[in-house]
């Protein structure tokens, strides 16, 4: 009857995160996406560390990291003065990926659909999700296609239209979500005055740095990361015009409105040509809830962010890391399982939504306060700025923040602690990388995490018999440089799930049954 233990509405960088994920811990997953074509314009050119370490158990960080820039140089613009700002060698000893990459968004898709691809799962493009009907044990979908049919088993009607069956919808569509519709959930928040002018641009200008502008009008950013033309224009304004719907580029922007942008950047006159342009109006909402029954949401469609500080796709991805397995496990667990999803990520983003709205007002806000702050304390920052950026604790702590790398789910019903709050990481924390010593060998942790699947470190002196839990999504490592007879056990998004002062091969099975480990299923094909 299903043809589909999940079902991705949506092929961004969350839906493919999210296919992967769930695919990789044995469910059965098909792809959909309303566009024709892969090919968008990006909008998203920053990719956060622990973006990278969720993505690494799926196989993809290596070629990301390859394809990105990770030593970004920013000649950044403050009033009259200029100086070169530098982000690579950051401060974060417990990640394999202390810097933040500059990379396209198309890019990141282009990698994720390979891999999925290579898993024999296809996107259907051009196939749009209809209807959706929660049966309790399963979802009836309906779907269309330009040709009438998605190439999914199922019944095709008169209309064109498919019908199919899944265990679970997911909802990665964006912030016009038709899953988020069709489950009745709540959009609350407002849109910006502010609106993101994006182009692509032939400039005559030779400089090796990005560069950036934040004065009075507004953020005007100039990337050499364009897709059409060698530069990427994104830059704020008052929304001028009639708004677009969200979620949608709006209607290109004439050539004299980008010069009067650039013209902030004292690049005016350096105009060549245009390669593409649009409007994209900007909104700040979360959704009221992203699970009801078996619909959910990530990414796009559970929150909308401005671009500051770049967290749209980067959050999405880690809402697809933290929910694809628990899609997986699901027919063997609980309903805590699935309940800590939205319990888990959404006071992530409400704390999002509360960093990008006070980043945007600072940078980009166009209210007379802060234009009037960027004007005069723009220039008095410039010298003090470098002495600032030599801090690399700050600028560290500063990332941490950005990245959620701070981000923990001590609070989540999949979160058991037997070790007492003494000691680091405790249960819910994201497990930080560092070097241990495993099977004769030193290696980084996050090496031992780099598969799918929960990961048990048992310590020094652990009860050995607790290695018997080891099976296809249960890998033990013993650890003989960490004393005790404790362990702890990883979830497959990285963060610690059970920490024990005295390892229990009882209390482990009891917490691998609450996530339903023991009844995943096995993947065709496999």
């Amino acid at each position: 009857m299903s043809d589909a233990d999940v079902l991705v509405v949506g092929a961004g960088p969350t839906g493919l995160t999210m296919a992967l994920q769930a695919y990789d811990h044995g469910a059965r997953v098909r792809v959909v996406d309303r566009r024709p074509e892969p090919f968008r314009p990006s909008r998203a050119l920053i990719v956060h560390p622990r973006t990278l370490e969720v993505l690494r158990p799926l196989g993809v960080s290596d070629a990301l990291v390859a394809l990105g820039d990770t030593a970004p140089r920013v000649r950044l613009r403050l009033g009259h003065r200029v100086t070169t700002v530098g982000l690579a060698d950051l401060d974060l000893p417990d990640t394999g990926y202390p810097h933040l990459t500059l990379l396209r968004q198309s890019d990141v898709e282009r990698v994720l659909a390979a891999a999925l691809a290579e898993r024999g799962v296809p996107v259907r493009w051009g196939t749009e999700l209809v209807d959706a009907v929660d049966r309790g044990d399963g979802v009836d979908v309906t779907l269309r296609s330009a040709t009438g049919a998605t190439g999914a088993t199922g019944a095709t009607g008169a209309s064109g239209a498919t019908r199919a069956a899944c265990g679970y919808l997911a909802g990665c569509d964006g912030p016009a979500s038709t899953v988020r519709s069709l489950a009745g959930i709540g959009w609350p928040g407002a849109a910006y005055r502010e609106e993101v002018v994006l182009a692509d641009l032939d400039l005559e200008l030779d400089v090796p740095d990005h560069l950036a502008v934040a004065g009075r009008d507004g953020l005007v950013l100039l990337f050499r990361l364009g897709e059409l033309a060698t530069w990427r224009l994104l830059a704020t304004r008052v929304a001028a015009g009639p708004r677009s719907p969200f979620g949608q580029p709006g209607p290109p922007v004439p050539d004299g409105a980008v010069r009067a942008l650039l013209a902030e950047a004292g690049l005016a006159d350096r105009l060549r040509g245009v390669g593409w342009s649009a409007r994209v109006p900007l909104q700040h909402r979360v959704a009221s809830r992203f699970r009801r029954g078996r619909l959910f949401l990530a990414g796009d469609a559970a929150h909308a962010y401005s671009p500051a500080t770049g967290q749209g796709m980067n959050a999405g991805i880690q809402d697809a890391a933290n929910l694809g397995w628990k899609l997986a496990f699901a027919a063997g667990a609980g309903p805590a399982l699935l309940d800590s999803y939205d319990r888990e990520r959404r006071p992530v983003a409400r704390d999002r939504l509360a960093l990008t709205r006070a980043a945007f007002w600072a940078e980009a806000s166009t209210n007379r306060l802060p234009a009037t702050l960027r004007a005069v304390g723009g220039p008095l920052l410039a010298p003090v700025l470098p002495v600032l950026l030599r801090r690399r604790r700050l600028v560290a702590a500063a990332v941490r923040v950005l990245s959620q790398l701070r981000v923990d789910y001590r609070d989540s019903p999949l979160s058991v602690d037997g070790a007492g709050r003494r000691g680091a990481p405790r249960a819910g924390d994201r497990l930080p990388d560092a070097t241990v010593r495993c099977e004769g060998r030193w290696v980084r942790l996050h090496e031992l995490l780099a598969g799918p699947g929960m990961h048990v470190l048992l310590h020094r002196d652990a009860d050995p018999g607790v290695a018997a839990a080891a099976g296809r999504f249960v890998t033990v490592c013993r650890l003989p440089g960490v004393p005790g007879p404790g362990m702890v056990a990883v979830r497959p998004d990285g963060h610690v799930g059970l920490r024990a002062a005295v390892a229990d091969r009882d209390q482990l099975a009891r917490w691998l049954a609450s996530c339903g480990v023991d009844a995943a299923p096995v993947p065709s094909g496999r």
